[in-house]
C-alpha cells in the first residue's frame, strides 16, 4: 500500500503550517521582532516544503515497514 502523491502533498502542506508557526514563535521569542521572525519563517517554509516532499516521496517508494 503506497501513499499517493496527493496524500504526500497534503501531509507536506499541513506539516509546514505547524512547523512554520513553531519557527515563527521561536524566532519572535529570541528576537522580539515580528519582521525578523516572519522573514525567518518565510525562508524556512520554502526550503523545508521542498525537502519534506522529497523525503516523503522517498519513503513512500520503499516497501519496508508497510503492511498490506
Amino acid at each position: 500500500m503506497a501513499a499517493s502523491k496527493k496524500r504526500s502533498l497534503a501531509k507536506t502542506i499541513t506539516w509546514r503550517v505547524i512547523a512554520t508557526t513553531d519557527t515563527f514563535i521561536l524566532a519572535w521569542l529570541f528576537t522580539s521582532d515580528e519582521v525578523i521572525a516572519a522573514s525567518i519563517a518565510g525562508l524556512e517554509v520554502v526550503t523545508k516544503l521542498i525537502l519534506y516532499y522529497v523525503h516523503e516521496r522517498g519513503w513512500s517508494s520503499l516497501e519496508w515497514g508497510q503492511e498490506d
